[in-house]
């Protein structure tokens, strides 16, 4: 059956629906090739007065930037920063406003605009600097390159704004406008004050100083990458000659950089390093915070990542004091990898009690927030203990937020308890919230930007008061684009478990055909991730890919194993430990089994598919479970795990130098002697997270095999494979014609 004889097939469905209008069907050139449906987005806000006020990005009637303060409790609006003011003397328009932050006192705004790309993110611009004082606007290291300097920020006197440039520090006098460097050993093998690839990627980590309370000090790391090996990638496109891109890029069984901790004195100029236990080179820094101005606190965790202390230095008799320690039979986690967990890479412990305790959310039989005593030691529970705290939220005088669902994995809701330890927990978000909540909460804890979104709804955001959850203004309501929606023929979603013949319990989320007809059979493509760093089967927006794959007549479900992140317990998640490729390919696998034994599953037409590490799963799915799946499409996947970075695989898979048997055992490109349906690969060339390698590694296993399969490169594409005029489009019509041909939607009896 062609695409042209189901379409009318479908549209003959929804006829007797009542739907007659073509309008009531997505195509991937709706979806991809117009702006009909264009979501609203928060835009950042920055909390000032502690939270009694906040500052947001607003656009006027030129559609020029702006700032605009609004009080928290009345919503009051008033100018903070016009366009008029944001334009630098002898020019035209406004600088245009990437991030921005206040002074301590607030009465200096820093604008970083005009930036480059640093791998992931955009961390290289150019800084201005408006004082609410003088109304005068000044640029920042003017007189270096345009877009070099990274993380600027202010003193806390507001005399100086400190960055990085070119791997050194340098320190910036309002003032006077003199310019001091820090330091000059930076080479890129010496990287002060930011970090490498790895420790970015793995940890969050890019921002790589502090300033101390009192501005004589600040504390900065500095990495040495002189013997971490460089992956080179090839650029064919730009030029005749190709051109070598080298990453400094730590692979599995690899020594990562070293890091240690200098604290420099601002005045002089000189370095006092922090000693601290065990090698430079084996153990990793992933947070520095100052406690007060002669304290700080360092975390360290040892290259397998399954000890952490936490250390107090002492910057008056440079001493070291440990005050935290925990270890663990599998890894540990700094940030927990969650559907709310939004501050990745803030590291930092949240401090309470006036500064005599820490929050650190932990791993006993469920993650539970405790309570440490800086100076004692001592632990209190906060949680309940009972279930899993999903990600810390926030924290008021007396009360503790966090992100919870004791009830159901696939949901986030907003829970407290009081920072005593009574454990007595009371669940914030209202029932009609069902769904996925996040917040981003006011440092006093009083107020919060509330987003939430459900399988069929998109987000919204209301700005709420805490800890009553009163909605004190609709920030993004998304109301034309859920009219749009409304106006498709939309599909039914299931939130569905099933046990495999091992016993394992594991939840789904299967999206339905349009009149879903149990009596029928249906094809299905199952979409998996099936690592310790992402779960799909969430109640959030579906996405309008997967509702148009619904449409044309595919059930879709997406599945977690064990490891996966979910709220199912610690040894649901750690028992992936020396197991990635194997125990959740084997829950992936049985769980499908099941699955295409509904009598409305077609278990001749299965496919899967999925990316980065949910492609590694579905190359071991199609390698391994042959019978269940008939075809896959594995993008920007990892095919042998010994290629990948050090800090991710060490910490789920353990060091190669003991179990490299674990490693090789779970790679897919061991497995593909066991493929027999048909095979889409797809990868970036320039994906500096999994490497092209992986692609050709692979090609030549399955030459080697005589296995055919087809395949997909995205020249100078990153692992988001998104760079380049129509990239998305092409991709997804890529796939969604692979689906249509090797899955077809027919034998519908219709």
């Amino acid at each position: 059956m062609n695409l042209r004889i189901l379409f009318f097939l479908i549209l003959g469905g929804l006829s007797s629906l009542g739907y007659s209008q073509e309008s009531k069907l997505l195509t991937l050139d709706r979806i991809y090739n117009s702006n009909e449906f264009s979501q609203d987005y928060q835009n950042p806000i920055s909390w000032i007065e502690n939270g009694d006020a906040y500052i947001i990005l607003e656009y006027n009637d030129q559609n020029q930037n702006e700032l605009i303060k609004y009080d928290s409790k009345k919503q009051t609006a008033s100018p903070l920063l016009s366009a008029t003011q944001l334009t630098p003397e002898g020019t035209s328009d406004p600088i245009y406003i990437e991030d921005f932050t206040m002074s301590e006192d607030e009465s200096k705004i820093l604008i970083f605009t005009n930036s480059s790309r640093v791998w992931r993110t955009n961390t290289k611009g150019d800084y201005w600097v408006y004082d609410l004082n003088t109304n005068k606007l000044t640029q920042i290291g003017s007189e270096f390159p345009e877009s070099s300097l990274m993380f600027a920020k202010f003193s806390v006197d507001n005399q100086f704004v400190a960055y990085v440039m070119n791997f050194n520090l340098y320190m910036e006098n309002f003032s006077t406008g003199e310019i001091t460097q820090l330091t000059n050993d930076g080479t890129g093998d010496i990287i002060n004050g930011t970090f490498d690839w790895a420790y970015e990627e793995e940890f969050g980590a890019r921002d790589g100083f502090r300033w101390s309370p009192n501005t004589s000090y600040l504390a900065y790391w500095q990495l040495d990458a002189s013997n971490v090996g460089s992956f080179n990638m090839i650029n064919n496109t730009d030029s005749i000659y190709s051109k070598v891109i080298p990453v400094q890029y730590p692979k599995v069984g690899q020594d990562p950089s070293s890091a240690k901790i200098g604290i420099l004195k601002t005045r002089s100029g000189d370095t006092q390093w922090v000693k601290l236990e065990g090698s430079t080179i084996q153990n990793y820094i992933p947070a520095i915070q100052w406690m007060n101005e002669n304290t700080l606190i360092i975390q360290q965790i040892n290259r397998k990542q399954n000890h952490l202390k936490v250390w107090v230095y002492d910057l008056t008799n440079n001493t070291t004091r440990l005050v935290y320690e925990e270890k663990n039979d599998s890894w540990i986690d700094l940030q927990y990898p969650d559907v709310t967990a939004s501050h990745w890479g803030d590291n930092d412990l949240k401090i309470i009690d006036d500064g005599k305790s820490f929050i650190r959310l932990t791993e006993d039989n469920w993650r539970n927030a405790y309570k440490i005593n800086i100076y004692n030691g001592e632990k209190t529970m906060l949680s309940p203990g009972a279930y899993d705290v999903a990600s810390f939220g926030g924290k008021s005088d007396k009360l503790l937020y966090y992100l919870a669902s004791p009830s159901s994995s696939s949901q986030r809701y907003l829970y407290t308890v009081d920072l005593k330890g009574n454990q007595k927990d009371k669940r914030l978000t209202p029932d009609s919230f069902e769904g996925i909540n996040n917040y981003n909460i006011s440092p006093n804890g009083k107020y919060a930007i509330h987003s939430h979104s459900s399988a069929l709804s998109p987000t919204t955001v209301d700005f709420i008061s805490l800890p009553d959850h009163k909605i004190i203004k609709q920030l993004i309501t998304n109301e034309k684009y859920k009219e749009k929606l409304n106006s498709l023929a939309m599909p039914e979603v299931e939130f569905i478990k099933v046990t495999t013949d091992e016993g394992i319990e594991v939840d789904g989320r299967m999206i339905k055909p349009l009149n879903f007809d149990g009596s029928k059979q249906y094809p299905v493509i199952f979409h998996v991730y099936g690592e310790p760093w992402g779960q799909v089967a969430t109640d959030n927006f579906v996405g309008l890919w997967n509702i148009m794959l619904a449409q044309q007549g595919y059930i879709v479900i997406d599945i977690d194993p064990r490891g996966s992140p979910c709220l199912k317990g610690s040894e649901w998640r750690k028992s992936i430990y020396r197991n990635i490729g194997r125990k959740n390919i084997n829950d992936l696998g049985k769980a499908a089994a099941e699955i295409v034994k509904f009598p409305f599953i077609d278990a001749e037409r299965v496919g899967v598919w999925g990316w980065s590490g949910g492609g590694s799963s579905t190359l071991n799915l199609m390698f391994r479970f042959p019978e269940v799946f008939k075809t896959g499409v594995a993008i920007a996947f990892v095919a042998n795990q010994l290629t990948y970075d050090n800090i991710y695989q060490e910490r789920y898979m353990g060091l190669p130098q003991e179990n490299k048997e674990d490693f090789i055992n779970g790679s897919p490109i061991s497995h593909v002697e066991g493929l027999k349906g048909d095979l889409l690969l797809i990868h970036g060339t320039a994906d500096d997270n999994v490497h092209y390698q992986n692609m050709e590694l692979l090609v030549n296993e399955l030459i080697s095999k005589n296995k055919q399969f087809d395949m997909m490169s995205y020249p100078n594409r990153s692992h988001g494979i998104y760079e380049g005029k129509n990239t998305r489009r092409h991709l997804y019509t890529l796939i969604t014609n692979y689906f249509n041909e090797k899955v077809p939607v027919n034998n519908l009896n219709q």
